[in-house]
């Protein structure tokens, strides 16, 4: 998307995004205007979690076939096949990982492991049924159809199916989230003790709701280049400073940090106000 000489996005530059998913009985479909409307970003909270299993119940006390299926293609494939990566496509892998999991599964008297869990289980399969495929195809289809044509107002933003009662549909407006890191320009607060690191405050943007994957950082104030993850040289250079206290590198008063990733588009970057504690 481009600005115009205001700081306004063209609407001549910005390219639709027609969004459609399902599971089992449920759907959704989403219109996206860059800029306008909220990004997939901003929706990723509402998102389940994905299924894990601990691996201490996994290893120790398992109680559902999952946790027999789990156990067989995380520890015991990797123990008899050090060397080899699990082909999940591969019938004769898939079999093997099944029958160890029913193996597993007689020794502690659970029942219910089959060869189609085993692939749902190793594949992170999402069920899903032919009719609600095809009414949310049609509702994205729908929507790409009015975008080309300008026949009708297009999807305002959001519409839900639910067909495991019945047939309901509901569409609302998904509003954007305000500190979005995407499509919003909010500057992040954080506050960190004297004695975290830098590597820890990357672990933090990692595994906290910002989900990146390989950050780097400079603070905004002085220009200093804390952290790039290329080019290579430049990151074996910067290396050392992972282990330094963020404190020893920035302001002691705190400072905001321009944090880039893979994750934002373009050449987005998120603004990270860190104060200590």
């Amino acid at each position: 998307v481009e600005l115009d000489e205001d700081g306004d996005p063209d609407p001549e530059t910005v390219i639709p995004i027609i969004d459609g998913g399902t599971e089992g009985f449920k759907g959704q479909a989403r219109v996206i205007l860059p800029r306008f409307t909220s990004c997939y970003e901003c929706s990723l909270d509402s998102f389940p979690p994905q299924r894990l299993f601990p691996m201490c119940t996994i290893a120790e006390t398992p109680r559902l076939p999952e946790h027999c299926i789990a156990y067989a293609f995380m520890m015991e494939w990797p123990k008899h096949f050090p060397d080899k990566k699990l082909d999940k496509d591969s019938p004769h892998d898939m079999k093997w990982v099944f029958d160890k999991a029913t193996e597993r599964a007689k020794q502690y008297g659970i029942a219910g492991v089959t060869y189609m869990l085993t692939m749902g289980v190793v594949k992170n399969i999402i069920p899903a049924v032919a009719s609600t495929n095809a009414i949310i195809a049609a509702a994205c289809v729908n929507e790409v159809v009015k975008l080309l044509s300008f026949a009708s107002q297009t999807l305002n933003t959001y519409m839900m199916y639910m067909g495991s009662a019945g047939v309901y549909s509901h569409t609302f407006v998904y509003e954007r989230k305000e500190d979005c890191p995407v499509c919003t320009s909010v500057v992040r607060k954080m506050t960190i003790s004297r004695t975290t690191t830098l590597n820890e405050l990357m672990q933090k943007l990692c595994e906290g709701e910002l989900r990146l994957k390989k950050p780097s950082l400079t603070a905004a104030d002085s220009g200093k280049t804390l952290y790039m993850q290329k080019p290579p040289a430049l990151e074996k250079m910067l290396r050392p400073n992972l282990d330094k206290a963020l404190v020893s590198l920035i302001h002691e008063n705190g400072e905001e940090l321009t944090v880039t990733d893979p994750v934002f588009p373009g050449e987005k970057a998120l603004t990270l106000k860190v104060t200590f504690s």
